[in-house]
């Protein structure tokens, strides 16, 4: 018996296929083996084509399948991992109308700000746990503005994993962790966001219906069948944004449990149990994957846009073509801590949210043509990230988060010695590496929707820990002074 989950990211799709009974993945697969194209039309917008999402989904898929010899039949149940925050409209006959305003468009932050104000700063707080912002409620809002003809032609709003079960299913319809996402959620009244709806002019029935997060959502239709190689009736029980499920895939489910990823953008994540927010919206709270009007368990989300797409942008365009991340990791680590006073801001991704939703753009400072070379760049670009996150962590604490571990996947960023020393370094906290992924996290995530696991326990108790990363007690203090350089920078510049 298998599972199968789908990650649907920005950068790739992911598929792992993962035996029932021991949570081993059988096979994985990713696609495209370049990074999706990402359109940016103007400064700060950023599209992708539903439609990309789903190509790359079936040549993943496929790889997986034939590395596998798996028979359909055997697969019992799918679940879906998605990039959070995406806007994607379909018509009547459930055809995309035009491309998806991902995560890092920020295109919306005015009409959010707007709201924020109309509504009422205090109101959107107690009752959303955050402002309107650049999120998907605010996208529409903006396709309502600027594009009315096209508007009109909406009959429903998904988000990105919405899509992909449309597409697997022929049904529509989503779930309160991810309308929590799109700020379509009044935690207050347990209920779809009347007032904000009505500020922005949408519809009740632009919103699809709701159903449980971890329960039988949909079937593969004949249709999706015959085009994935499943089998028709395969449940789909399992469904939530990229970082609540990354947060599921390491077991992160409780209070004071810490979640991190450090791929295109970075996020740390972590669960609570009061209702809390960030007065300025720098950090977000979501309802997580096991929140229930019984249970409150909240995600509280501290998201940098730009991170491993910084690392990436160094590789293209700084270091000499065909070095490799790892060779990069050794050249910066020739580089001390603090890299000779070079200090970088990672924010060239858009704006960000834990500035305030302004855009500074990439930044490098210090920079003495007797003293620094490409090494320091390398070097000062993954301590830069790092202490971005120290930036937003500091504001997490606000709201109750105080991590003293934190759980991630080995991969990204975290391959980096350098990244997780520095971050172990700077926040005192003790790095925990697992072997698992969001595909991987997706398809446990269905087992639990199906009932093929009772539990959660269950369902992650073959999770492998790889690595526990402790702070370097010689170089804590010589980080910690990088890290006030590097904010000192900060500050001058917002």
């Amino acid at each position: 018996m298998y599972l199968l989950g789908f990650d649907i990211g920005s950068s790739s799709v992911k598929v792992s296929l993962v035996k029932a009974d021991n949570g081993e993945c059988a096979a994985s697969a990713f696609y495209p083996k370049e990074e999706m194209k990402i359109t940016a039309v103007q400064s700060g917008w950023a599209e992708q084509s539903p439609e990309m999402w789903w190509e790359n989904l079936k040549l993943a898929l496929k790889d997986v399948l034939v590395k596998s010899a798996v028979k359909p039949a055997d697969i019992k149940a799918i679940g879906i991992s998605y990039q959070m925050h995406g806007l994607v409209l379909v018509d009547k006959n459930q055809n995309v109308l035009r491309p998806s305003i991902i995560w890092c468009d920020s295109r919306a932050v005015s009409f959010g700000e707007k709201a924020f104000r109309q509504i009422g700063e205090t109101r959107c707080l107690e009752h959303l746990l955050n402002s309107p912002g650049n999120f998907t409620a605010s996208k529409l809002k903006w396709v309502k503005e600027n594009e009315p003809e096209l508007f009109a032609k909406i009959h429903k709003i998904m988000l990105p994993g919405d899509y992909i079960a449309m597409k697997l299913s022929g049904i529509i319809n989503s779930t309160v962790s991810g309308l929590s996402e799109g700020i379509f959620w009044d935690f207050k009244n347990n209920a779809l966001a009347d007032f904000l709806l009505n500020e922005y002019g949408f519809s009740k029935d632009l919103i699809p219906d709701l159903v449980p997060t971890f329960s039988e959502q949909s079937k593969v239709s004949a249709f999706a069948a015959q085009e994935l190689g499943l089998a028709e009736g395969t449940v789909i029980s399992y469904r939530a944004g990229d970082q609540p499920n990354n947060a599921l895939s390491l077991n992160v489910l409780n209070p004071g449990e810490i979640a991190a990823t450090a791929g295109t953008s970075g996020v740390v994540y972590g669960v609570s149990d009061e209702v809390k927010y960030d007065p300025q919206s720098r950090v977000n709270t979501f309802a997580h994957v096991n929140h229930t009007d019984k249970q409150t368990r909240l995600g509280v989300l501290l998201c940098i846009n730009g991170t491993g797409i910084l690392n990436s942008w160094i590789k293209k365009n700084v270091v000499s073509a065909g070095v490799s991340y790892e060779e990069m990791n050794d050249l910066a680590a020739q580089v001390p801590v603090g890299s000779d006073g070079l200090s970088v801001l990672p924010f060239g991704n858009g704006s960000e949210r834990v500035l305030g939703n302004k855009n500074l753009g990439a930044i490098i400072a210090g920079t003495s043509f007797n003293t620094h070379n490409r090494n320091h760049i390398i070097r000062a670009s993954q301590e830069g990230i790092v202490f971005s996150f120290k930036y937003g962590m500091d504001i997490m604490h606000e709201t109750g988060i105080k991590p003293a571990v934190i759980r991630a996947g080995n991969a990204n960023m975290f391959l980096s010695p350098i990244f997780r020393n520095t971050l172990a370094n700077v926040t005192g906290a003790t790095i925990e590496l697992y072997d698992t992924d969001g595909a991987q996290g997706a398809a446990k995530g269905a087992g639990v929707g199906a009932g093929i696991y009772k539990s959660f326990e269950e369902a992650f108790s073959s999770l492998k820990k790889l690595a526990v990363i402790e702070p370097e007690k010689d170089k804590v203090e010589a980080t910690k002074e990088a890290y006030n350089n590097w904010k000192n920078v900060l500050n001058k510049n917002l």
